[in-house]
């Protein structure tokens, strides 16, 4: 089956077809930095990654562009909180962000731009915008975007030149409130936008020079201006939480758009700003909103602090599809622990047996792949390709317990895990004990040593704690392995 994706544009799974094939380009709006990321935020990042796995699974070579928005309202918030200097206050933010990557296992974005880096483009793109009539300077100095002349603006075939093409709203039908100079506001509110806002007493020493005098920008241009600089005007896929379908991204079309200036297709006809949008759906946390003063709000680091694995968080984010709100609980990451750890027992099986194998390497077994192949292409149907693969365990469990599974093919089996593992990036790390903590090795001995005394509630305890810092013990039938979580 070839790649489907459902497009929030038109409300519907569609085949996708690159614009330039094999080349994609994908934009994922990334985080505003002035706090640690946290896990409703990095289902968002995790299901990036995934799409962006899942391109290449099908031989599409992708630029994967995100955003760093490092000049914000509740930025400039926190900067008079703390009277650090911008860059000293989000830098930490941003170093943290890429390490909760890691540890997540998500492919690093090919370009990771911060706004605070793009303000010329931004300013380019807004005088387009004056240019064209479709933004005006206010009394207070700001430049909004018109929404009204937008609406008014010369059309082209492929560009519907519609303020709400993409949560399919009509302006006039929809409370207006004039002008919003916040970044954020009410979704109910169809209003002219902040394109730059001009400086006050409020932004310290955060401002920018420009035609319509010092100020910073607002932040749906950061994000137009940024994609746009990276993937041309018109690419394949743009990506994010539907928190951001509207106004953001509304907000990103109608500027963008409006600019003009679009890339033509091969007949000369304008494509769209963006021809794909993905929106992945929200996030509760036992069973509610997540809340600080829940205790329910938690950072990749308070989890990993609790004892689970960037592993076992990453599989429960890939557990639920992407379009359905997904109840995030740690009793769900405890499951995550329970079916990764019969994965990791069928693949030390499978690496036994295959260890007694001559020859060149051979190809991947078919079978896994391409049920897993029609599960994930059909817009990313996780609980299927799941399914695929808990059924491959299944069957290899017992081959390998009726002797029936030669070493060749259990080397084939692993070869076809791999290839999958490529989009679930969820196989366990390998390593040596060389390269293994000395205190982890001593603690594993000691298990050994309790388990031989049969000491059975110390040996838990001493695996828990192998666990807690990013390890786990593996028995197999030539002794315990140490491996990382």
């Amino acid at each position: 089956m070839s790649l489907r994706l459902h497009n929030t544009l038109t409300r519907s799974v569609e085949a996708f077809v690159p614009s330039a094939p094999p080349q994609v380009g994908l934009y994922c709006c990334g985080p505003t930095v002035y706090d640690f990321g946290h896990v409703g935020n990095f289902r968002t990042f995790v299901f990036a990654d995934l799409v962006r796995r899942v391109l290449a699974f099908n031989g599409m070579q992708v630029t994967h562009v995100m955003n760093v928005t490092d000049v914000e309202d509740k930025i400039l918030r926190r900067l008079r909180e703390t009277g650090l200097a911008l860059r000293a206050f989000t830098d930490p933010y941003i170093e943290a962000f890429l390490a909760d990557l890691d540890v997540l296992r998500c492919l690093r974005p090919h370009h990771l731009p911060r706004a605070t880096d793009h303000i010329g483009d931004m300013i380019r793109l807004i005088g387009r915008l004056m240019e064209r009539g479709i933004a005006y300077q206010a009394a207070d100095g700001s430049v909004y975007f018109n929404i009204e002349r937008y609406q008014a603006a010369e059309r082209w075939p492929g560009c519907a030149c519609r303020y709400g093409q993409l949560v399919h709203i009509d302006p006039g039908q929809q409370r207006q409130t004039g002008r919003v100079s916040a970044d954020e506001y009410d979704k109910d509110h169809v209003a002219d936008f902040a394109l730059w806002k001009a400086r006050v007493p409020e932004d310290g020493d955060v401002f920018w020079d420009s035609p319509w005098g010092q100020g910073r920008p607002g932040w749906h241009i950061e994000c137009s201006a940024m994609s746009m600089a990276l993937l041309g005007d018109s690419f394949d896929i743009h990506l994010g939480g539907e928190d951001l379908a509207f106004p953001h991204h509304e907000d990103e079309i109608a500027q963008s758009e409006g600019a003009g200036g679009l890339r033509g297709d091969l007949h000369g006809r304008k494509l769209p700003f963006v021809r794909h949008w993905l929106h992945g759906a929200h996030l509760l946390v036992e069973g509610r909103k997540m809340s600080k003063s829940l205790g329910n709000y938690f950072t990749v680091r308070d989890l990993l602090g609790r004892g689970f694995s960037g592993r076992e968080v990453r599989f429960l984010l890939l557990s639920a599809h992407y379009r359905e709100t997904f109840n995030f609980t740690l009793a769900g990451l405890e499951g995550a622990r329970s079916a990764l750890g019969r994965l990791d027992e069928c693949l030390g099986k499978l690496r036994e047996r295959a260890a007694l194998a001559a020859g060149p390497a051979p190809s991947p077994s078919p079978g896994l792949p391409e049920a897993f192949k029609e599960a994930i292409n059909d817009d990313l149907n996780v609980s299927r390709a799941w399914g695929a693969v808990f059924d491959w365990i299944r069957e290899q469990n017992r081959a390998l317990a009726s002797g029936d599974l030669t070493p060749a093919a259990a080397a084939a089996e692993l070869a076809a895990f791999a290839s999958i593992d490529a989009v679930l990036a969820i196989a366990p790390a390998p390593a040596t004990q060389d390269e293994t903590p000395a205190h982890v090795v001593a603690l594993a001995a000691e298990r050994v040593a309790a388990k031989k005394a049969r000491d059975f509630a110390r040996a838990d305890a001493l695996r828990a704690e192998i666990r807690s810092m990013g390890w786990v013990v593996e028995d197999t039938p030539s002794g315990p392995k140490l491996k990382r979580a």
